[in-house]
């Protein structure tokens, strides 16, 4: 998949069907915008394009109000990859840029930069400073001799499938209903940085990652983490080994006081090599319990046992 930096860089994408949109967590919802741009670029001979901004409109426009992200953009474009399109336009979204009106915007960006035949969008939808809604736009694009399609929102077992939701479940530690939306485990990539070595001391190993992604809430989950592998921009992970462990999101009562909520896995079959500086992903697949302060560190590891032994079951089933 090709990578553009602004829709004025992405020139040799004219003729191309482009769904647009902040796309994070890329989730079901969002697919459905993908396969409509990939339906209609297919049966024309032309490439189907995601269009969207960074960073986040929120964080230039109310940076108070910004939502935890779910997927930062190198983990966006991979998985812009995965659902099959040809190219990705990262638009960079400053004030200026936000001052535009949609006609501004269609104009210089659908019309001028990317001569967009095809525009898809979902329902909720609002281009330009006036926020122009979806009748507005189309009535701008068929100016251009563009066509405009609405994706209706998508649901899952009756639930509305959105970002929104999906935080909204992690947040709360259900990390499965967040994978029925996201269709697939919600994940993280994070450097493994040096923590104090305590784990290592009472038989569990640990590796504290340290990323920009949102983290489920607090607990002790069952993961899959990916090491290694080829990590290129627009490109899907490859060649990265597939490792089953546990996971402590939190503050660690039992050995520290208060701080910020972090990431701390448990390895299971992992050769001992040292993993500082390395990217891990990791993968959430159930909760396992709530995170709680123990009475001693015998107490602690009799429960991280317990926990590697729950953990390892439910990694064995499929699914």
């Amino acid at each position: 998949m090709e990578v553009f930096g602004s829709a004025a860089e992405a020139g040799a994408l004219r003729g191309c069907a482009v769904a647009i949109g902040n796309f994070d967590g890329v989730h079901l919802g969002h697919r459905a915008l993908f396969d409509l741009a990939l339906r209609q670029a297919r049966a024309r001979g032309a490439r189907a394009v995601a269009l969207t901004f960074h960073p986040h409109p929120v964080r230039v426009l109310r940076p108070g109000l910004l939502p935890p992200c779910l997927t930062p953009l190198p983990r966006k474009l991979e998985l812009f990859a995965a659902c099959g399109l040809d190219a990705a336009v990262v638009q960079p979204f400053d004030l200026s840029y936000a001052a535009s009106t949609a006609a501004e915007f269609v104009e210089r960006d659908l019309h001028g930069a990317l001569g967009a035949a095809e525009v898809v969008v979902g329902h909720d939808f609002t281009a330009g400073h006036s926020r122009t809604r979806v009748d507005g736009l189309r009535a701008l694009l068929a100016g251009r001799g563009a066509r405009l399609y609405v994706v209706d929102p998508v649901t899952s077992d009756g639930l509305t499938v959105s970002s929104t939701k999906i935080r909204e479940f992690l947040l709360e530690g259900n990390v499965t209903a967040a994978a029925e939306l996201l269709g697939r485990p919600h994940d993280l990539d994070g450097t493994v940085v040096r923590g104090d070595g305590r784990g290592r001391s009472i038989g569990f190993a640990t590796a504290n990652v340290a990323t920009d992604a949102m983290l489920p809430g607090n607990g002790v989950y069952a993961v899959r983490a990916l090491r290694g592998g080829r990590r290129e921009r627009g490109r899907p992970l490859l060649g990265a080994r597939a490792l089953g462990g546990v996971c402590n999101v939190g503050v660690k009562p039992t050995v520290h006081e208060g701080g910020a909520p972090g990431a701390e896995v448990h390895l299971f079959d992992h050769d001992g090599s040292d993993l500082y500086g390395e990217v891990l992903r990791v993968c959430f697949v159930e909760r396992l319990r709530e995170e709680r302060r123990f009475s001693s560190l015998d107490a602690l590891r009799a429960q991280i046992s317990r926990d590697a032994e729950q953990a390892r079951g439910r990694l064995s089933q499929p699914g």
